[in-house]
């Protein structure tokens, strides 16, 4: 089903879905935090909130008659977000989805006994915040984003399309974090014998991110590579506007960035992970315990390519990309 089929099966995502038949729930309602780094009014995370709510009524779990659910959203502000975070904690609920942004990492620094479902995460492990994926050990589970081994992915990605690419800006965000130190190692180690160089393309406020972008600029051998981040997501238009202006390739990690008008992405299909938190907070909310649900990786990760994009700039996709491609924009 392509995206915008299913933003428009599922409607606005904070309406509240139809009584469907299902067991019975208990008639206690239930309460669950919603903690976002996006913000709410970003289409990426109304289509995230609305699968959620879609797996939770696929469940039995109908908002305002068994189930009422507090949204936090943050727009990229680490302080926002760390605020938002200690004030769903307060409301002790009976469960948090962590989505976009560190939100695991920053619910494990708060409760020890919330149960917590994060959506998108990567590397819990490596983090801290779970034991290991087969037994989390804590009351944090969920689902994972991506290994940084995919990292190379966008690379191979980006000379396939782009051959002639010797020059790559990697966008990340600004604070380097751990995420973004993880994805920036694994593009060293192969952009060499690749023959490409590469140059850290820091993200701040979109002002600073148009001054760092043209600075990187150097010449028709240049392109980009935009890595998973809070800070890109909530720039998202932002990033494919000037990848546009100065006629750079750029491959991106989520659908959402070629749908805009990005060349080329490849990442997880983020509305499914979604639809799978739902149903690890049925799980939870029924009585088990996050310490015992395995963290799970996806199950399948979409090619989408903008064939309009690569025409601008004069590239010409290989058959064989065209062929692999779960999803291609004309």
């Amino acid at each position: 089903m392509r995206r915008r089929e299913f933003i428009t099966l599922v409607g606005g995502a904070a309406a509240g879905w139809p009584l469907v038949a299902h067991a019975q729930q208990p008639d206690r309602l239930r309460r669950i935090g919603v903690l976002q780094g996006l913000a709410a009014e970003d289409p990426e995370a109304q289509t995230y909130v609305a699968a959620l709510q879609q797996g939770l009524q696929e469940a039995g779990w109908t908002v305002g008659r068994n189930v009422r659910i507090e949204y936090r959203w943050s727009a990229a502000d680490d302080a926002r977000l760390r605020r938002n975070a200690a004030e769903l904690v307060a409301l002790n609920p009976d469960v948090i989805v962590a989505g976009y942004g560190p939100t695991g990492l920053i619910l494990h620094g708060l409760t020890r006994t919330v149960p917590v479902v994060f959506a998108q995460t990567i590397d819990p492990v490596g983090a801290g915040f779970v034991e290991s994926l087969a037994r989390p050990g804590g009351n944090l589970t969920g689902f994972t984003q991506f290994e940084y081994g995919l990292s190379v992915k966008w690379l191979e990605l980006l000379k396939e399309i782009a051959p002639h690419i010797s020059r790559v800006g990697v966008v990340r965000n600004a604070e380097n974090s751990t995420t973004g130190i993880g994805q920036w190692a694994v593009l060293q180690t192969f952009a060499a014998p690749m023959g490409v160089e590469l140059r850290p393309v820091n993200l701040r406020d979109p002002a600073e991110t148009e001054r760092t972008v043209l600075a990187f600029i150097g010449g028709a051998n240049s392109g980009l590579i935009v890595i998973v981040g809070s800070t890109a997501g909530v720039q998202r238009d932002l990033l494919v506007a000037l990848a546009a202006r100065h006629q750079l390739p750029a491959v991106y990690f989520n659908r959402v960035f070629a749908e805009a008008g990005g060349l080329i992405s490849y990442g997880p299909n983020v509305i499914e992970l979604y639809r799978r938190a739902a149903g690890y907070v049925d799980r939870i909310l029924k009585g088990e315990k996050p310490a015992n649900l395995p963290v799970q990786a996806p199950t399948k990760y979409e090619l989408v390519i903008n064939l309009k994009t690569a025409k601008a700039l004069g590239l010409t996709v290989p058959a064989s990309l065209l062929t692999r491609a779960d999803a291609v924009i004309e």
